[in-house]
């Protein structure tokens, strides 16, 4: 009974390894995700919802209760993205649930956790990454705006499936199940780990240009407007192999150049030198001199570009389905080998009631 991405994300992540995955929606309008342009079936639903079967139920009701507790019965997970309260209020609780099934696994999904003083806080992807320190480090300071995807809700349904698939494992154990509780305050507060030991080991508070400083990170924009990005690191051989790519074999010797803690120092002086360089080839140029001396580099793709590369096709990342009002469904295929293994097989995110009055197991 998951909605937008946090408890969706969820189900997809375990649906993606072969659960079946059961969405139960409110009746008439579903996972509020859904809608768009005065449709039931928008991108943002179809991102986090392939893979599963959706059967309308309203649990307030007597004889929709009865249905679902029937699913409870047998059922290894169920999982919930409620804000604390709510899903008493729909006799979905854990209590209820795992009295109907002692051996299931009851994923609750929160913003700020059950309790506390921010508990009722209302939460979305934004609000996790700004009150956990995430956002700070994405910011540009002297324009300051929200960038990026919904990181924080696709981070915090990665953990949850971790907690889900770690219960069953005990539930092996055990015979036991167990409430596996996660909030996107806590996902995210241990998803920015890096900055937090920086402060805790070090005193630093970082900021957002810190970890390219460290890591050596650039992009360029290049002679035809195409942009490329080279993670330097620490190995010496990266930035002698740079010089040499770059038609500079003494640039070493720059004082900027000279070591690794010159160029965090100088970071902006070193991108100053090499910006006007990279400006004067084409980018086909540039990845053609950086792959000869393997610097570490990637044009920056859109989404159309990343699955038209040589090595996206022959991983075949680009996976599809029939789907019975679009005629053909598209996604990208899950990270995961078993034994060398891909899965190539995906199911289309379900139409709002698709599967009402089928039998389950």
């Amino acid at each position: 009974m998951g909605t937008f991405i946090t408890g969706p994300a969820c189900g997809m992540f375990l649906a993606d390894m072969g659960a079946d995955v059961i969405k139960i929606e409110r009746p008439d309008s579903g996972d509020p995700f859904r809608a768009f342009k005065g449709e039931l079936y928008s991108p943002h639903f179809q991102t986090y919802n392939r893979n599963k079967r959706s059967i309308e139920l309203d649990t307030r009701q007597q004889k929709d209760l009865e249905y679902f507790d029937e699913l409870i019965k047998d059922a290894d997970v169920f999982i919930e993205n409620f804000r604390p309260g709510v899903a008493k209020k729909l006799n979905i609780d854990a209590e209820r649930l795992r009295a109907i099934n002692p051996k299931l696994i009851y994923c609750s999904i929160s913003g700020f956790g059950s309790d506390g003083p921010d508990a009722m806080k209302p939460a979305f992807d934004t609000v996790a990454q700004a009150a956990t320190g995430f956002l700070r480090l994405l910011l540009n300071p002297k324009n300051p705006r929200v960038v990026g995807p919904a990181i924080a809700d696709a981070i915090t349904g990665f953990y949850a499936s971790q907690g889900a698939l770690a219960a069953l494992y005990s539930r092996e154990k055990t015979g036991q199940g167990k409430l596996v509780e996660i909030s996107m305050f806590e996902a995210m507060s241990h998803f920015n780990l890096d900055d937090f030991t920086h402060y805790f080991s070090a005193g630093q508070i970082m900021g957002p240009e810190s970890r390219p400083n460290v890591s050596q990170s650039y992009v360029f924009e290049c002679q035809d407007a195409e942009w490329i990005a080279l993670h330097m690191s620490s190995p010496e051989k990266f930035w002698s192999g740079l010089a040499n790519a770059v038609g500079e074999p003494d640039m070493l010797s720059r004082p900027e150049f000279s070591s690794r803690e010159s160029r965090i120092d100088n970071y902006d002086k070193v991108l100053a030198h090499l910006k006007p360089i990279f400006l004067s080839k084409p980018l086909e140029y540039w990845c053609n001199r950086l792959i000869e001396i393997e610097v570490p580099h990637s044009p920056v793709y859109n989404s159309k570009d990343a699955l038209e590369t040589p090595q996206a096709k022959h991983m075949q990342m680009l996976v599809e389905a029939p789907h019975p009002v679009l005629g053909k469904y598209k996604t990208v295929r899950p990270p995961l080998r078993f034994d060398g293994e891909i899965t190539t097989s995906v199911t289309a995110p379900p139409l709002l009631g698709e599967h009402n009055g089928e039998r389950f197991r």
